[in-house]
């Protein structure tokens, strides 16, 4: 890949996608978890326990290459973005309870996603080709969390500014996450193909069950309708720009971000497509109750 792209497009990326995040956070909504432990709770199991498990259970059964296998479990370690904010908003989610959830996935993340990661290069042996040396993690996760504080400082002192600010940085990531993911696909242009047929129904069936699970789950423990929406789209719609990050700048191989370059074109029109029909079920649904 070209290397201002990399050294240069990725870290300004990534900040910028954290920056818009923090611009939506305040203090309060880390304390949310007192109020909603039960929403909270559930998100994340299936967020860093079930969904990692599903993931390597496709990637076994697909029987993947060793890089394209260890990109599918650093994406389903990956924790939710302003994308699932936004999708979350446009499908009458509990907005409030995916910023939570947002927050506090992206902290946990500075342990999980490195562990989760460590165990795929384990199992498939490449121990002597991919490394996370502990520098550059904790350089990337200080990449994450610098832009989240000063957004929230932004939002803290002029959060006028910062309401002001939202609509263009979530435009500004979109665009963003889109020449990412045509850089990668150009780079590795040759493999493409096989790229696809490999990764491609995984990607896809991973993001299908992804959204579904974060529905589903939740629902059974109780979890309200807008707070299931909120949960399946935190589950569902993992930040695919911090897994192509940590691909390439921290594992140094593309290769390892093909999954996460795959899952975020189909990402977009699955959390449509479930996110238009869970929204009239749930108004149904509430609806009803009412009448």
């Amino acid at each position: 890949m070209d290397s201002a792209l990399t050294t240069v497009g990725l870290p300004v990326a990534l900040a910028i996608i954290m920056l818009g995040l923090g611009l939506d956070l305040t203090v309060g909504d880390f304390r949310r978890i007192g109020r909603a432990p039960r929403a909270v709770g559930v998100a994340l199991a299936c967020q860093v326990v079930l969904l990692p498990a599903i993931c390597f259970g496709l990637v076994v059964l697909f029987d993947l290459p060793a890089l394209l296998g260890i990109g599918m479990l650093l994406l389903a370690a990956s924790p939710g973005g302003t994308t699932a904010n936004l999708f979350s908003h446009l499908f009458r989610g509990d907005v409030a309870l995916n910023i939570t959830l947002t927050a506090i996935n992206t902290v946990l993340a500075v342990a999980t996603l490195p562990l989760i990661t460590g165990l795929a290069i384990g199992w498939f042996g490449r121990e002597d080709d991919v490394s996370m040396p502990l520098v550059e993690i904790v350089e990337v996760f200080a990449l994450i969390l610098l832009p989240v504080g000063l957004g929230m400082l932004v939002n803290a002192r002029a959060p006028g500014f910062a309401r002001r600010m939202d609509k263009p940085v979530r435009i500004g990531s979109a665009v963003i996450l889109a020449v990412l993911v045509l850089g990668i696909l150009l780079d590795q242009l040759e493999n493409v193909g096989d790229y696809l047929a490999d990764v491609g129904v995984i990607a896809a069936l991973f993001c299908a069950i992804s959204l579904v699970v974060g529905y589903v789950v939740p629902k059974a423990f109780g979890v309200t309708g807008p707070q299931a929406i909120a949960s399946s789209m935190e589950v569902g719609v993992h930040n695919a720009t911090l897994a192509i990050f940590v691909a390439v700048e921290v594992l140094d191989e593309v290769e390892v971000s093909v999954p996460a370059a795959v899952y975020s074109i189909v990402m977009f029109v699955f959390a449509a497509l479930w996110g238009m029909w869970v929204s009239r079920r749930v108004a149904a649904s509430e609806g009803a109750s009412v009448g």
